[in-house]
């Protein structure tokens, strides 16, 4: 994206890609927009999107809401920085041993680690990444299948499928840190719900499930063995595609992207 490409974008896109700090207007202030932008994150992590006012922050920095607007234009434009600022910097994750299926499930548990970190960034980012902290999660992404024999549209199909299913994820499991324990997105708590709640004449498939214990948290797995699960058979799913295009860079199943090297 060039200089005279960029004229036109909505104001809030144009302060993350000329530059995310504008020039206060008047006397020097003691503010800055990365402060600005840091204790927003902290508030939004502690509390909650909702709580997140421009007088609630600026009573947290000490300050005069006006003062915020020297800086940024309206909250709007502040959670589209915060959002950038709490998903930078992406993962520089380069091919080793494990190839592609190492490097993109490495990839897939660093976006979750952010859900996880910052749960209202799902609740501010929406439809195609424009922004460039979104765009180098992308590009991260596209790294790990550079190798591969998949065409471009391909590559492209394959990380937005990950990505998809880590967002989805995150959405439905994530319990926001000022929640308590037994809120209804805890696994347990939640087909405890269920049991109560449904009922097997109604929903006798869904009753089955239940009653087999697919709702039930695994004893003794790993916090993330619900999502690898599913992540496995997705990244089975391009290894078959990868496959048909060349034998030679299909991956073993049990190739680990759980720890970091």
């Amino acid at each position: 994206m060039n200089e005279k490409s960029r004229d036109d974008l909505p104001r809030s896109l144009e302060a993350l890609w000329k530059g995310r700090e504008r020039r206060p207007r008047g006397p020097a202030q003691a503010l800055s927009l990365p402060r600005i932008v840091d204790a927003a994150i902290a508030l939004a992590d502690e509390e909650g999107l909702p709580a997140l006012s421009m007088a609630r922050l600026a009573q947290r920095l000490g300050c005069a809401t006006m003062s915020l607007y020297r800086h940024v234009a309206g909250k709007d434009e502040l959670q589209l920085l915060m959002a950038d600022a709490a998903s930078t910097p992406a993962p520089r994750i380069e091919p080793g041993p494990g190839g592609w299926r190492a490097g993109l499930g490495r990839w897939a548990l660093e976006m979750l680690g952010v859900y996880h970190r910052h749960p209202w960034i799902l609740q501010i980012t929406g439809g195609p990444p424009l922004d460039p902290g979104q765009l180098a999660w992308v590009d991260a992404g596209l790294r790990t299948l550079r190798d591969t024999p998949l065409s471009p549209r391909e590559k492209l199909s394959a990380l937005m499928l990950v990505m998809y299913y880590t967002r989805g994820h995150a959405q439905i499991w994530a319990r926001p840190p000022w929640q308590p324990a037994e809120a209804l997105t805890d696994e347990a708590a939640y087909e405890t719900l269920l049991t109560r709640l449904v009922d097997a004449e109604r929903f006798p498939d869904l009753a089955e499930a239940i009653a087999g214990g697919a709702f039930a948290p695994e004893p003794d797995a790993a916090p993330e063995a619900g999502f690898t699960a599913g992540l496995d058979r997705i990244l089975d799913g391009i290894d078959t595609l990868i496959g048909h295009r060349d034998p030679e860079y299909r991956t073993s199943p049990d190739t680990d992207y759980k720890t970091s090297e």
